[in-house]
């Protein structure tokens, strides 16, 4: 016997991510009584989570909940939950292509889509966005691989690779690519770019806040002055990106971008929204190398990018870069692509306090 609760859950990496994997039918279907139960999972509201599974860390409180979906388009319905450290929140504001990219693995492994040979691919419902993904998983032999030799920037070593093709990607969150109708809007004095092709994001000039761009993720962290102006502009773009009020949101991510340091596009340094990411969010990747393409926008200025039918653009952040692959028709955006790995760390039950 217990006093405590206990939930069936896969604790899973997804590309720089990492979080806890549930079935929608194991959690409460009362959205507030599931977010009851995820704060007190993950150990939120505390800055070190000390009493959860959370690692005091944006990228470590994630959620994913998957189902079977009724959907002719798609396999799986996957809803992202972004569980804030130190405030008691749970948002679904936001879609994860990190997070996504265990999506795929953790449904084989739970049944719900059959393994077809020796690659299975999940098409995969995104809730938060309304868009359809791919994800190839390696399935040779009737079993999910989780070693293989692909490499991705902010995770050591190697894994098997999981290819994710995301399609009609723009305006999934704000209505359309530029939400505002431009390339360029002058905000609190500063020139930015609205963007919106999976994630909502702000592109910001790194020399217009005097960041030369290769700043580590701590002193940027520590620059209060910083985070005070970014705040400001993210607050005052909320209602031009069709957000409305996004003082309690995690959406728009705010990235200033200077010219590459190691052979890529662009370089970038990502708020999630309020502290710097340790990479790039593959989503915010997506918008950020999408932006590059755009005549007369922020980071244009900074990247020289000639349209083609396909494109491959490496974003630089501070742990390395992700490569985005962009296909065009009639030089217009119509399908990105990402590698990703995955790796299921632990599989059985979490316990938490009612």
């Amino acid at each position: 016997m217990s006093d405590l609760k206990s939930v069936r859950c896969m604790w899973m990496r997804g590309g720089t991510s990492k979080g806890g994997y549930f079935l929608a039918e194991d959690l409460p279907a009362d959205a507030d009584a599931r977010n009851a139960a995820l704060l007190a999972i993950m150990g939120s509201p505390d800055a070190k989570q000390i009493d959860g599974m959370g690692g005091a860390d944006p990228l470590t409180s994630k959620v994913a909940v998957v189902k079977r979906s009724e959907r002719d388009d798609a396999d799986v319905d996957y809803l992202f939950l972004q569980v804030v450290v130190d405030l008691a929140i749970v948002s679904d504001a936001q879609n994860c292509g990190n997070i996504l990219a265990g999506v795929g693995p953790f449904a084989i492994e739970r049944g719900l889509v059959n393994i077809s040979g020796d690659t299975t691919d999940v098409r995969i419902y995104m809730e938060n966005t309304g868009q359809i993904a791919t994800a190839s998983v390696n399935t040779a032999g009737g079993y999910v691989h989780y070693t293989g030799t692909a490499s991705i920037d902010g995770v050591p070593g190697t894994a098997a690779a999981v290819p994710i093709e995301f399609k009609d990607t723009a305006g999934s969150s704000c209505g359309a690519l530029l939400p505002s109708g431009n390339a360029r809007d002058t905000v609190l004095g500063v020139d930015v770019t609205c963007i919106d092709n999976g994630m909502p994001v702000v592109v910001l000039n790194a020399s217009d806040f005097g960041i030369r761009g290769d700043e580590t993720r701590e002193a940027l962290d520590d620059n209060s002055e910083l985070k005070a102006k970014l705040e400001a502009i993210r607050l005052a773009v909320g209602p031009l990106m069709n957000l409305g009020d996004v003082s309690d949101k995690t959406v728009p991510k705010m990235s200033l971008v200077s010219p590459a340091l190691k052979g890529g596009v662009i370089n970038t340094r990502t708020f999630i929204p309020h502290r710097c990411h340790a990479t790039i969010g593959v989503l915010g990747a997506v918008s950020v190398a999408t932006a590059c393409a755009i005549e007369g926008s922020v980071a244009a200025e900074v990247a020289s990018v000639t349209m083609a039918p396909q494109m491959t653009l490496a974003v630089e952040h501070p742990s390395g870069e992700m490569t985005v692959v962009l296909s065009t028709e009639n030089n217009q955006i119509k399908r990105a692509a990402l590698l990703r790995t995955a790796r299921k760390l632990m599989d059985g039950s979490v316990f938490y306090a009612a």
